[in-house]
């Protein structure tokens, strides 16, 4: 072991030998020792006070003590935090209360930041999972849309074990089920019909019309909330049930088109106009009248199933209907319920009150005039502020009725425990006391009293009005309305109708969109809003592929009213091209936004109708989309022409410069060549109708001839090809093209159909190939080659192939016949001519070709020769 510690030694010595000069003495330290110098060599250095002082110094100039701030936070007890900075005596209780008092709001606002922290932070988590969950169904949705069925990067997704899933739940959600389709039916004539009036010029009642075909569909218990949405904005446009039809005398005036963007300058302009003002005050009403007659159908519906207790006896008026409701919900066995205030032995209030909340203020007025006498005596002055609130259009009050009620209100009513709560009701209403304070107990007892309650209080000239309101909602969020998502008590669509009776139409439309099962009715409450110019769209620089919804600080909502409506009709683009061209002429209602916005929109329709076009399958039903040409070559409109003008495309120039030809450009990137040919042809494109062919006829040339894409492109040319000939269109080098191109097409069907000489007389006819012999006119056929048409020049290899197997062909069938030695010899004479004239012509153009074409055709020119 010492001899193991011995040479460890003498080795670490040997480890600095070469570092060691005889000038210089050596240091022997221990670890300790070295530690103890540093320490000294440190604490010489001036660096560490210097840099202090240099900080001490730049912070006094900002006025801060550094020094006395270090000196307090080291001598900082945090023991004592929450102990009175003046010791409290154990006989001093006023002084413990006021130090517990203290400490409790320090803990409340503590606990309040934490809760609003937490609260941030999920909301927070929540939004990304929306968007994270909307732009991958976007992502879904390209990936599957695209022309010619699934492509690439579906199919290696769908390879993937985590993408297998995922990707099927996407495909399956593409294609509606029946339910869906049903649904969608039954709106998709809505539709048409709504875009048939607005090419007559005259009104449309669409929000009826989508009514009626909710109610058509015979929905659920659930599903009634979205007609019940349908006809809040009914009440709110104001709009009739129906129109008188065109054969009244006085039709064409009252079927004027007034309902289209009716509400648009008011709605789009300065939100402070008057005209605007005004229209927020209607939609306030609207959607307040439409609640009072859902609430009217509850309460005879209540009375029906309940008629013992009702004892409606034979009068049908509102006052005795509202009486057995009344004894409905407010009489049990024998007795009143609690606070219930008889008057004269009845519930007036509660009465008037029902009568006021179903929209029956007139026979409210006539209730309480019957009771006059015995009501002054318990509220004197009532019947005089109730009078003047009924006949008030704006149901206020002038200021002197409103200065009486609100001191009758906190007199002997606002702090009593026993007041009836249908007074205090009828109190806030006419004074609309404490807008803060938004229910009333007994009273709004559901979402809809609630809502209708806040609706009755709202005064544009105070409080904010209707925008102050829909802030309030706004920050109470979908699920306060809703319900939480999956529950027994979550109803979808109770959200939208709420954003709607505030006036926030965008925010309505996407709260459905979110929704799978609400898409359809979202959509199409889209569309009506805009046409009542009800509906805010964004320009493109804001509008975003993956939300339709756009919010920002500085701008009210706006939806993308394109988007929504893509979205929908990309799933039956394909099959119901006719029904997707409806609903993309509507994204034209709001072209008359103002900022370029308007413009912008028109343009995207524009866009649209094109890729219709594109995705769009082939056949008659294309035809019958964008037109055609009959047999004896007169054209006919398609659909799209006949709704040019919603497209604001009257000029035909116009039209076949925005649809036609760029979807015929759009069809050729997309390789639809036939299509595109027939849009150039419609177009009165015939330069470029030809130019196509030929470059499409080149391209298929060399493909088998059993290909169908290339046999339907060869028939089209054929049928162009004939009517250009007869009417003498295009004229030029690329329709001399064509008529090779088809020739030599023919010459290859005769030699597979082994009719090899009359596949030679049609090659020959092509003057392609010179095969006379002549070395000079060769010479010449091969300078002229570089001025043919690109199609025919690329394809040069095709055409010395296949007229070298022609010859070939010939030559063994020659060389197999039974005619005479002497025709047999001239005719394979003149073979093996034409066969030397083609490697001529060949040898002339040899670096056009690939040089494994010359080889091969080198040796075929052997065996001719042979």
């Amino acid at each position: 072991m010492a001899a193991d510690l011995s040479s460890l030694l003498s080795s670490s010595k040997a480890l600095t030998s070469h570092l060691s000069r005889p000038d210089l003495p050596s240091v022997n330290l221990s670890l300790d020792q070295i530690e103890a110098q540093s320490r000294r060599l440190v604490a010489r250095q001036p660096g560490t006070s210097t840099d202090q002082d240099r900080a001490n110094y730049l912070l006094a100039q900002a006025h801060v003590d550094a020094p006395a701030l270090g000196s307090s936070i080291a001598h900082l007890n945090t023991a004592t935090t929450f102990t009175p900075l003046q010791a409290l005596q154990d006989t001093d209780v006023a002084g413990y209360l006021r130090h517990a008092h203290e400490q409790n709001l320090v803990t409340t606002i503590e606990e309040g930041r934490m809760d609003t922290e937490k609260e941030f932070y999920r909301s927070l988590e929540n939004q990304q999972q929306s968007d994270w969950e909307a732009r991958k169904k976007r992502i879904f949705e390209r990936l599957g849309s695209r022309v010619g069925g699934e492509n690439r990067a579906v199919s290696e997704l769908k390879k993937s074990t985590r993408g297998k899933n995922i990707l099927a739940m996407s495909t399956a959600a593409s294609v509606p089920s029946p339910q869906a389709q049903s649904k969608m039916m039954a709106y998709d004539r809505v539709i048409i019909e709504l875009n048939n009036a607005r090419r007559r010029g005259t009104s449309f009642p669409i929000v009826h019309a989508l009514i009626n075909a909710s109610l058509s569909l015979n929905p659920n218990p659930r599903a009634l909330q979205h007609t019940q949405n349908f006809h809040i904005l009914a009440k709110i446009t104001a709009e009739p049930p129906s129109l008188p039809p065109l054969e009244h005398a006085a039709a064409h005036v009252l079927n004027a088109s007034i309902f289209e963007r009716k509400y648009a300058r008011a709605y789009l302009g300065d939100p402070e106009a008057r005209k605007a003002v005004e229209l927020r005050k209607q939609i306030a009403r609207g959607a307040r009248e439409a609640l009072e007659e859902q609430y009217w159908d509850i309460l005879e519906r209540t009375i029906q199933a309940r008629p013992l207790e009702a004892m409606l006896g034979g009068d049908p008026s509102m006052a005795n209907k509202v009486r057995a409701f009344v004894l409905v919900r407010h009489y049990r066995n024998g007795e009143w319920a609690d606070r219930i205030e008889l008057i004269a032995g009845q519930p007036v209030w509660a009465k008037l009150f029902y009568l006021v909340r179903t929209g029956h203020t007139q026979e409210a007025l006539e209730e309480a005039i019957k009771s006059q006498h015995a009501i002054e005596l318990r509220e004197a002055g009532f019947l005089s502020h109730f009078n003047t609130w009924i006949e008030s259009p704006e149901r206020r009050l002038p200021k002197p009725h409103r200065d009486q009620v609100h001191a009758a209100f906190n007199a002997h009513m606002l702090h009593s425990a026993t007041t009836d709560p249908f007074k205090l009701a009828l109190y806030k209403l006419m004074g609309k006391i404490d807008p803060a304070r938004r229910s009333v107990q007994h009273v709004t007892v559901t979402t809809e009293d609630w809502l209708w309650f806040q609706l009755a209080m709202v005064d544009e000239a105070e409080h904010g009005g209707l925008r102050a309101l829909a802030e309030v909602l706004l920050s109470y969020g979908e699920q306060q309305f809703n319900g939480a998502p999956g529950s027994k008590d979550a109803r979808t669509g109770v959200w939208a109708g709420v954003l709607l009776m505030c006036g926030q139409f965008e925010r309505a439309v996407a709260a459905l969109w979110e929704h799978e099962e609400t898409e359809v009715e979202a959509v199409h409450l889209a569309i009506a809003l805009a046409y009542y110019g009800l509906l805010r769209v964004p320009s493109r620089a804001e509008t975003s592929d993956v939300m339709p919804l756009t919010l920002s600080s500085n701008a009210p909502p706006a939806l993308s009213l394109s988007t929504i409506i893509w979205r929908y009709v990309y799933r039956f683009v394909r099959t119901d091209a006719r029904e997707a061209l409806q609903y993309v002429y509507c994204v034209s209602l709001c072209s008359d936004q103002s900022e370029g916005t308007g413009q912008e929109q028109l343009e995207t329709a524009w866009e649209l109708v094109r890729r219709i076009i594109v995705l769009a399958n082939a056949g008659a039903p294309w035809e019958e989309l964008v037109g055609g040409f009959r047999p004896d070559g007169t054209p006919f409109e398609g659909i799209i022409k006949n709704g040019a003008p919603l497209l604001e495309l009257q000029d035909p120039r116009q039209y076949n410069e925005q649809i036609l030809i760029r979807a015929a450009k759009t069809s050729e990137q997309n390789d639809r060549i036939p299509e595109a040919i027939k849009l150039y042809n419609l177009a009165g494109d015939y330069n470029t109708v030809i130019g196509c062919l030929a470059q499409a006829l080149g391209n298929t040339i060399s493909q088998p001839s059993g290909d169908e894409k290339a046999r339907a492109i060869e028939r089209t040319a054929a049928d162009v090809l004939r009517h250009y000939e007869r009417t003498n269109r295009a004229p030029g080098k690329d329709r001399d093209a064509v008529i090779r191109l088809l020739r030599v097409r023919e010459a290859m069907d005769a030699k597979d159909a082994g009719k090899v000489e009359t596949a030679l007389e049609i090659v020959e006819s092509t003057d392609l190939i010179p095969l006379s012999g002549d070395v000079a006119k060769i010479q010449h056929r091969a300078e002229e080659f570089h001025d043919l048409p690109d199609a025919l020049q690329r394809n040069l290899q095709t055409f010395l192939m296949l007229t070298m197997d022609i010859l070939v062909s010939v030559h063994k069938k020659i060389k197999g016949s039974m005619v005479a030695d002497v025709a047999r010899q001239t005719t394979l004479a003149a073979l093996r001519r034409k066969s030397r004239s083609l490697m001529i012509f060949a040898g002339i153009l040899k670096y056009r070709m690939s040089p494994d074409v010359y080889q091969y055709l080198a040796k075929l020119d052997v065996e001719i020769a042979l």
